[in-house]
């Protein structure tokens, strides 16, 4: 039961991975664009996470919170880079 609940995740975080990437493609705006990566970067937490579930893995956890650090600083360097403030204060 709990393999093909992972299963079924697995394949609608694949599905919202997907359009995260038309939309970072497509535009139209520079915040449009900064959003989808933020969006992205917990699609692929989410991915990370369902991964460690289905295989066991404890480490993928660690993973998921250096990519939710990661994502977090970068969204806010990216999003002080549009409004033109220095990003290292």
């Amino acid at each position: 039961m709990l393999t093909s609940a992972i299963t079924i995740s697995l394949g609608l975080v694949g599905l919202a991975t997907a359009l995260t990437l038309w939309r970072l493609a497509r535009g139209p705006t520079m915040p449009d664009r900064i959003l989808a990566l933020d969006t992205l970067a917990i699609d692929v937490i989410a991915i990370v996470v369902l991964m460690g579930l289905a295989t066991g893995s404890v480490f993928s956890f660690e993973a998921a919170l250096l990519i939710a650090m990661m994502g977090f600083v970068g969204t806010v360097a990216l999003c002080k880079y549009l409004i033109g403030r220095s990003i290292i204060e």
